[in-house]
């Protein structure tokens, strides 16, 4: 099923038809909630209806979705919740978040099957397998082609572009306290300017007028001026992902056209995987066990692209043609250590909190 906006603009009408076609009630007796997994996910979680039903085909388990908001806020609930979860799975927590989620125990240890099908470098607990890898993606800056062509300004490509005078009151990102994406662009700053120049990198942005939303749904779809949402979005620039454009074509009402509507600053990403686990306490542990196998199945990992427009981690899986067409290549996304984020994540945000205020 195609669908008419780009990724979350029918997440919670998608998310309610999911919850009543595909998900037990909860209260038709052990029987029924025996029969039902509950998935935990970020607001921007989508999955064709087929899928689900193919799942539910090969498993007789059935899916009830819970989506938490953004994906912080959702792992930040999941950790509040920890041994008494609201669902069976988790999804949506990523590598800019995940130690935060293993160290408060949230998950239970399960190998999924298809594992061997996914990259050393993105199983980030390869020992103990709380997590298994399910997507991955660039986080990037976006910019709106139409805006900057009829204004014969050349985009933005790198970090340091942003803060030009030529840019000011054009950027909107995330809250890096609620937002996976926000905080992946934070850690992208602190990979190119440092622990020492990040913050005075962040002074000279707030200077150029950047504006703050609490999650990618809105900083894209209510403020980006070329979402296909339609809102009336006036900001040209915005925080997305290097496969946003791809998903600007597929909702777009041109077959075909020689580039997407959007482009991407590739000097401005930082990679992101996201991750599925087990919730520790789950009421339906086996079929959790289940549905994580299937999300790494080629029929869930290859429905991935043109629902989240973000890539599948299975080696194997096949890419639609708009994808890898008007996917942006980014060489060279920043980085900063795993072990730096563990050690600094809170204290960069708190820090980022106090000085955007």
């Amino acid at each position: 099923m195609k669908r008419t906006t780009y990724r979350g603009v029918l997440a919670a009408a998608l998310g309610t038809a999911l919850l009543a076609g595909c998900g037990g009630s909860g209260d038709g007796g052990s029987a029924d909630e025996d029969r039902t997994v509950t998935l935990v996910t970020h607001e921007s979680f989508l999955v064709s209806d087929d899928v689900l039903d193919r799942f539910t085909e090969e498993t007789g388990y059935e899916v009830r979705l819970i989506k938490s908001g953004d994906a912080g806020v959702a792992v930040n609930k999941a950790i509040l919740s920890a041994g008494n979860p609201e669902g069976d799975v988790l999804f949506g927590v990523d590598n800019t978040m995940l130690s935060k989620a293993l160290e408060a125990d949230v998950f239970t240890p399960h190998r999924a099957e298809g594992l061997d099908r996914v990259p050393q470098e993105v199983r980030l607990d390869p020992e103990q397998h709380r997590v298994t890898p399910i997507d991955t993606g660039e986080v990037c800056v976006n910019y709106d082609r139409a805006y900057f062509a009829d204004r014969g300004v050349e985009p933005p490509q790198t970090l340091r572009d942003l803060t030009d005078p030529a840019y000011k009151d054009l950027l909107v990102v995330q809250n890096p306290a609620t937002s996976s994406p926000g905080l992946a662009f934070l850690l992208a700053t602190v990979g190119a300017f440092g622990e020492a120049g990040w913050r005075d990198y962040w002074e000279d942005l707030k200077a150029n007028g950047v504006l703050r939303t609490e999650g990618w749904e809105q900083a894209y779809n209510d403020h980006f001026s070329a979402s296909a949402a339609g809102r009336d979005g006036d900001r040209p620039l915005v925080v997305s992902y290097a496969s946003s454009p791809p998903a600007e074509v597929y909702y777009g009402t041109e077959d075909n056209p020689e580039q997407a509507p959007t482009g991407v600053a590739t000097g401005t990403c930082f990679q992101q995987t996201e991750f599925a686990g087990l919730l520790d306490g789950a009421a339906n542990p086996e079929g959790g066990k289940a549905l994580l196998d299937f999300m790494l199945s080629p029929a869930f990992q290859e429905d991935i692209p043109l629902n989240m427009f973000v890539r599948p981690v299975r080696e194997d899986a096949e890419l639609p043609e708009v994808f890898t067409r008007y996917g942006a290549e980014v060489p060279e996304p920043h980085r900063v250590a795993p072990e730096k984020i563990d050690a600094h994540r809170e204290q960069w945000i708190e820090q980022w909190s106090s000085l955007m205020r």
